[in-house]
């Protein structure tokens, strides 16, 4: 995987913001400027007094040709370290570049406060500070990512990883990688050795997945060394049942899978849920991967560690905690999803933008066009918000509950119309229903499922249940829920855009619709 670079002037923060991120991200971290220092046993300003600035820069060129032999870490450079082109060239090569950016008046407080000394500041700090800055501007404003660092490091950090599109999930033991990339697909056998996951290799898809990227990922794996097998299971949500479980039983052992092996879900939420559910039971648990194919599993489904199957009297009724070991997320294959798949996923990310980013729900009130040719951030904004949702919260115990929000009447709403409604469709119609219940029993800013239901229908998915459902059994269903506690339903409902109350107890369902 590619470094990461942190990039900037001095004072911008990128020894403090990259040990932060590095420890976040569970990877490595090496501050460029004392690696020279410890290898040439002479601190940076005794070297440009004794030696130059040109010889502190054959030095810089050297560190970072051997940091490519390193595995992925996070890297504080110089703030002057990427004006040499071959360094520049070599940087850009074997990792991704963050400069961090900030206003002088910010520049020289930190500095005055930092007792580290700068050679080519050393006097007179902040006119030559300005100086340099007039004279680097367009080399810093010459990288594509770039991330203000004024803020809190934390806050910095959590814009770095939404920048990238990469997070670690530690709260649920051993942890795993979230990694969004474009043609992570055909990396997928080289992560997995990296992370020493263990074969044979089961790549459970569906009968729309697997025409598409099947071969590719089992290519990617059998490249790796890895023995696979693939099996496909009937596409749709209502496949998702104690059958296709055990099918999957019965393929884990063909394929001869032990404990030690894994499985590799490629494919939607469905397809993750029961992968995921076959490798927590099977042999007791063995490792799994998730794969998601869809919107909808990008950006939920495949995080958290969810796993389970349907009843025929309601959604997910039975299930584990069972997180996967690693989740590559390739925005370049929603480009096969059908446009009603890409636009159900999008009730999702509407979703996460009211509970936590009113910046990605404002990006969905702008309508389709704004929204589909911004995808790949969509799925970066998406992930974030659940990301930092599970890691407050993994089994569910508090907030985190948030994210059932539009799905106690949006289960039921698909479980009743036979699945002739996608989840994402369900959830959208669930959501308007439940901020209408908001509205009525809490002080929920007036107007809000107006505005939902707008920036729903701008994107193209219903907000009324289909005149052809019968209420009586949404009710029943709806009673089913798996949220309940001693009969009464709880509800995660919207106070305002950023802001969902959790466990809020309607006893009268019949309200509700």
């Amino acid at each position: 995987m590619p470094h990461i670079f942190l990039y900037g002037p001095s004072g911008s923060g990128k020894s403090t913001v990259g040990k932060i991120l590095a420890d976040i991200l569970n990877l490595p971290f090496l501050d460029l400027d004392v690696e020279i220092e410890n290898s040439a046993r002479q601190s940076i300003p005794d070297m440009m007094v004794e030696h130059g600035e040109a010889f502190f820069r054959d030095l810089e060129t050297n560190a970072l040709r051997s940091v490519s032999a390193s595995c992925e870490t996070v890297v504080s450079l110089g703030g002057g370290t990427l004006l040499r082109t071959e360094n520049r060239v070599i940087a850009e090569t074997i990792g991704r570049v963050i400069l961090l950016e900030t206003d002088l008046p910010t520049l020289v407080a930190r500095l005055l406060r930092d007792g580290n000394q700068r050679p080519l500041l050393a006097v007179k700090l902040e006119n030559k500070l300005a100086h340099q800055l007039k004279v680097r501007k367009a080399h810093y404003r010459s990288f594509a990512l770039r991330v203000d660092s004024s803020p809190a490091p934390g806050q910095v950090v959590r814009d770095i990883q939404r920048l990238l599109g990469r997070y670690h999930l530690g709260s649920m033991e051993p942890g795993y990688d979230v990694i969004v990339q474009e043609g992570v697909l055909d990396q997928l056998g080289e992560m997995l050795r990296s992370r020493n996951l263990g074969g044979p290799v089961l790549v459970v898809s569906d009968t729309n997945t697997s025409p598409l990227y099947g071969d590719r990922v089992l290519g990617s794996l059998q490249a790796a060394g890895y023995t696979t097998t693939q099996l496909a299971i009937p596409a749709g949500e209502i496949h998702k049942n104690l059958e296709t479980i055990v099918s999957l039983w019965h393929g884990c052992l063909k394929a001869g899978l032990d404990r030690k092996s894994t499985i590799v879900s490629l494919g939607g939420g469905v397809v993750g849920d029961l992968a995921g559910f076959a490798a927590a039971t099977f042999m007791r648990g063995c490792v799994w991967v998730s794969v998601p194919t869809t919107l909808l599993a990008m950006v939920d489904a495949s995080l958290g560690g969810k796993t389970g199957f349907d009843l025929p009297e309601g959604k997910n009724l039975v299930g584990a905690f069972h997180p996967p070991r690693l989740v590559p997320v390739d925005p370049d294959v929603l480009s096969t999803l059908p446009d009603r798949e890409l636009r159900a996923g999008m009730a999702e990310v509407v979703k996460h933008g009211i509970i936590a980013d009113p910046d990605l729900f404002a990006l969905c009130t702008q309508g389709w066009d704004a929204v589909s040719s911004r995808i790949p951030e969509v799925v970066r904004r998406g992930i974030a918000v659940k990301v930092k949702i599970i890691e407050e919260d993994p089994y569910e115990s508090g907030i985190r509950a948030a994210l059932n929000f539009g799905h106690t009447i949006g289960h039921a709403v698909e479980l009743v119309s036979g699945f002739n409604l996608l989840h994402g469709e369900a959830v959208a119609i669930g959501m308007v229903i439940e901020t209408r219940l908001a509205e009525r029993i809490l002080e929920t800013d007036p107007g809000l499922s107006e505005m939902l239901a707008g920036t729903l229908s701008g994107l193209g998915l219903p907000v009324e249940i289909p005149d052809n459902l019968d209420r009586a059994d949404i009710i029943q269903s709806m009673k089913m829920d798996k949220k309940k506690t001693a009969g009464v339903v709880r509800f995660a409902l919207p106070v305002r855009i950023g802001c969902v109350k959790v466990g809020v107890e309607v006893a009268n369902l019949e309200e509700t619709l």
